[in-house]
């Protein structure tokens, strides 16, 4: 990892120079949260789907980090039951959108630029950004531990062109709840698929959620910090096309605590896994829709 880099992600660790407003999306129509720049004209614009029996506060420090980087960060807090519908939130996150380039934010004097706009998520909800980026195209794709979805993000993103940013724990990346390894084999346009060291997909959930009692893992603080710095860096370069944060969106690049996995390398085989209460329950849930 070059000096450059290095040092680029120290800083993005860290919040930005903006300090934070907090909007809400009901407002507009939109069950949901808003994290904006407290200034700004023609700001990128990111929104983000949240992850199985989660909500978007269990996201408050990820929106809040975006913000401080000067970007407008929604999330929808709807499907958040045990049988969500992954097509609705696909939805609810295009509405989001509307709302951040078609409403003037914060006092009145916060807008967005439409062309400057990316869908993210974590598990189901990186699933939703990605069923939602094949309705309507933007500028990137940010696909955070996703998991499976119905309909299949995988059978999806072979006619989507959008750069693409998928991250994985190295715990549980070729977990049978994990899709970022095919998804970013099928992946249409330029994808970058990086694991985490000794991260796994819960690691970036803040706050009490129902999924402990099903034994999911616990928040992972490192996870989460490398996680916030390594979208905020790839969204400056694919949104700004800022090319100090180029490195963020290359392949080739060379990334502590990370490595570069290869989609359409042979895995190994491995003895069979036995699954989780809460990959039971996911499981048996996408079998119902």
């Amino acid at each position: 990892m070059s000096e450059s880099v290095k040092s680029l992600l120290s800083t993005l660790t860290s919040p930005g120079e903006y300090r934070v407003l907090r909007g809400n999306l009901g407002i507009a129509g939109q069950q949901g949260v808003v994290f904006t720049p407290d200034e700004g004209h023609n700001l990128p614009a990111v929104a983000f789907g949240h992850g199985w029996l989660t909500g978007a506060a269990n996201y408050r420090k990820l929106l809040q980090h975006l913000a401080s980087w000067g970007f407008v960060a929604a999330a929808p807090d709807s499907e958040r039951g045990p049988i969500p519908s992954h097509l609705n939130l696909a939805g609810d996150l295009l509405t989001t959108l509307d709302i951040c380039t078609g409403v003037r934010l914060g006092a009145g004097d916060i807008t967005v630029h439409p062309d400057r706009l990316a869908l993210a998520g974590h598990g189901m909800g990186a699933g939703a950004a990605v069923i939602a980026a094949s309705h309507r195209p933007v500028r990137a794709v940010a696909a955070l531990f996703p998991a499976p979805t119905s309909p299949s993000a995988v059978s999806l993103a072979p006619g989507i062109e959008t750069p693409a940013l998928i991250l994985a724990g190295s715990e549980d990346i070729d977990a049978m709840n994990s899709d970022a390894i095919p998804l970013a084999r099928a992946w249409g346009g330029p994808a970058v698929l990086r694991s985490i060291a000794k991260g796994s997909h819960n690691g970036i959930v803040e706050g009490r959620r129902a999924l402990s009692a099903l034994g999911a893992s616990k928040h992972e603080p490192k996870t989460a910090r490398l996680t916030r710095a390594l979208l905020v860096g790839y969204l400056k370069y694919e949104l700004l096309g800022d090319k100090k944060y180029k490195a963020f969106a290359d392949p080739e690049e060379i990334i502590a605590r990370t490595e570069v996995v290869d989609p359409h390398a042979e895995v190994e085989a491995k003895e069979p896994e036995h699954l989780s209460k809460r990959q039971l329950l996911e499981l048996a849930t996408l079998l119902r829709r």
